[in-house]
Formats: C-alpha cells, sequence, structure tokens
C-alpha cells in the first residue's frame, strides 16, 4: 500500500472579526475551540481549505 500523508492542525486564533468564509472552513475541517487539535489525511481539498485561514491554524505534517 502507498502510504499517505496525514496533516495535524491546531486551532491558534479566533475568528471573531473575520468573514463568514473563514469561520465555515474552520468549523468543516472539524475545529470548534482554539486550540482543538484534529487529523486529516494530506488531499488538494484540505490543502485549500488551510491555504484560506492559514493565519488562525498551524499545521504540522505526519507520515501516516
Amino acid at each position: 500500500m502507498s502510504e499517505h500523508k496525514k496533516l495535524i492542525i491546531t486551532y491558534k486564533k479566533s475568528v471573531i472579526g473575520y468573514s463568514k468564509k473563514h469561520r465555515g472552513t474552520i468549523r468543516a475541517l472539524g475545529l470548534r475551540r482554539l486550540g482543538d487539535v484534529v487529523e486529516h489525511d494530506d488531499t488538494p481539498v484540505i490543502r485549500g481549505m488551510l491555504y484560506k485561514v492559514q493565519h488562525l491554524v498551524t499545521v504540522e505534517e505526519k507520515e501516516a
């Protein structure tokens, strides 16, 4: 089987004052509260979402 990368995403900065699109993207990533950490597969869709909210989250790559 081929190895897939995982992304560990940490919610670092509040969405207060940002657009509804940013809030929706944070929610779609599964982040609710500051400090939440989620793990997603490294796909173009997730990368696009992270690009939109890169100022609100931190991302680490992990080999699966």
